[in-house]
Parts: structure tokens; C-alpha cells; sequence
């Protein structure tokens, strides 16, 4: 059941979708850039996800046919407007720099594109319409990426494909998005949003605490050396299956699953 749209700050609205958290950036005006309230709004609607038992995804998507331009370059010569530039653990574009509990969908139509691309990087899946865009754009203006993009893309898509992309700027398009692990879903244009909604709601009907033990140990997982993320991934692993997880060995001892079926457990 979907829940009325509410604002959380200045060109940001979330609404539920059942276990899903929709979260949508609405400057359409300057195709949903980011300036620093805006920012500062997509931090305060991430909070929610967190604090929330109910839900169990959140989706991010940007209104009017656009996923993100960026950040706001017209708002860096303004004092109340300009995107936060300090070394802080608050992202110019907003969540850049933290790390959500549970699973993040970006759905993206049309550009996502410098920052906007950081902010697709920045979840943990992306879905993108046919007609979606990605690229470093900022490129040809000057501004280096500083939301993650040189962080996160070389481990989404590797080394020399990032590079390629970070280094020359260029557009890429659902379909090479999609070959390049960029995307890992391709609909029809103007289905990303349910699309996405309907992937987080398949996440919640998996067992919840071994899929987040698991979704943190695969994040982790490059932030350490390879043992020590193998003992990372045994340690979160193990206590989420003690915790719980056993239950649903059950299911599949008790025939659940034979034969290859494949179907999530009901919300």
C-alpha cells in the first residue's frame, strides 16, 4: 500500500511503498541538480530508512524524467545555497558519505550524470530505463568527482573501464550500462520506479538479517585484505544465522525450494 508523498526539504519527497522507501529529487527546473538543501534533504529522507523496522529498501529516483544532473553549479557562488565543500562525513550531494543498514535501488530515467552518477553509484543496485544516460559530464566543466564516483565506480564496473569513463567524460547508454555491470536492470522507458519498487519489495521478503549481514560483508569486502574480509564475512554471516536464519533452513529442509523452484517468502 502506497503511502501520500510527504517533503522532507527543498526539492526532495518521499512516499512508502509497502516495506519500499521511495525517495524523489524534484528540481525539474534544473533536472533535479543538487544544491546544498536539497543535499541536506536527501540526508534526512536516508535517515528514515534506518529508523524504520517496517521498511526494508529505499528506492532513489528523480521526478519528471530525470535521475540527477549533478550538483548545482549555480548555487556554489551562494552563500545559503552552495553544496557543503568541507571534509566532513556530509556528501556535497547529500548521503554520499554514509552507509545505509539496508539496500538501496537507484531507478534511473534519462541523465544521471556527474554527481547524479555518484549519487546512482552510491546505491547499492540500479535500474535504468532505456533511455537513461550515465556519465562523468562535469568533465568538460572542471569539477572533479568528490561524491565517491572515483571510489565506487572502478569497483562497480573495474579499473580500466572506469578510468575510460571518469578520464574522457563520455555518455554511456542503458545498453552499454548494462554490458559494463552499471546497470543491473534495463525496462522500458518511464517503468525504472516501479521497476525498482518492485526489486526492493522482492528484498523484502527475503529473511532480513542474513541478506544485511551479507549486503554488509560484500561491502566491506574492499575495504580490507582478502583474509580479513573472509573472517568479516564468517563473523556477521554466522551471527545472522544463529540469530534466526536456521528457521528458514527448515523451510528448505522441509521441501521448500526443491526441484530449482525459486519464490520469496511472503511479506
Amino acid at each position: 500500500m502506497s503511502e501520500q508523498r510527504t517533503s522532507v526539504g527543498p526539492g526532495v519527497h518521499v512516499e512508502r511503498n509497502g516495506p519500499v522507501l521511495v525517495v524523489t529529487i524534484d528540481r525539474q527546473d534544473v533536472r533535479n541538480a543538487v544544491d546544498g538543501p536539497t543535499a541536506s534533504a536527501l540526508d534526512a529522507a536516508f535517515d528514515r530508512l534506518d529508523h524504520d523496522d517496517d521498511l526494508a529498501a529505499a528506492v532513489l529516483t528523480g521526478a519528471g524524467g530525470t535521475f540527477c544532473a549533478g550538483a548545482d553549479l549555480h548555487a556554489l557562488t551562494e552563500e545559503d545555497r552552495r553544496n557543503r565543500l568541507e571534509e566532513t562525513l556530509d556528501g556535497p550531494m547529500g548521503p554520499t558519505r554514509r552507509r545505509t543498514r539496508k539496500p538501496t535501488i537507484a531507478a534511473v530515467e534519462g541523465y544521471a550524470v556527474a554527481g547524479g552518477l555518484e549519487l546512482a553509484l552510491w546505491c547499492d543496485l540500479r535500474v535504468a530505463a532505456e533511455g537513461a544516460t550515465f556519465g562523468v559530464f562535469c568533465r568538460r566543466w572542471g569539477v572533479p568527482l568528490i561524491d565517491g564516483g572515483t571510489v565506487r565506480l572502478p569497483r562497480v564496473v573495474g579499473l580500466g573501464v572506469a578510468l575510460d569513463l571518469i578520464l574522457t567524460g563520455r555518455p554511456v547508454d542503458a545498453e552499454e550500462a548494462l554490458r559494463i555491470g552499471l546497470a543491473n536492470r534495463v525496462v522500458p522507458t518511464g517503468t525504472a520506479r516501479d521497476a525498482a519498487v518492485a526489486l526492493g519489495t522482492l528484498l523484502a521478503g527475503f529473511p532480513r538479517e542474513t541478506m544485511l549481514a551479507d549486503l554488509d560483508a560484500a561491502r566491506r569486502a574492499f575495504d580490507a585484505p582478502l583474509d580479513e574480509a573472509l573472517l568479516a564475512e564468517h563473523r556477521s554471516g554466522t551471527a545472522a544465522l544463529l540469530a534466526g536464519g536456521a528457521a528458514d533452513v527448515v523451510r528448505f529442509q522441509a521441501g521448500d525450494g526443491r526441484g530449482g523452484r525459486f519464490e520469496a517468502p511472503p511479506l
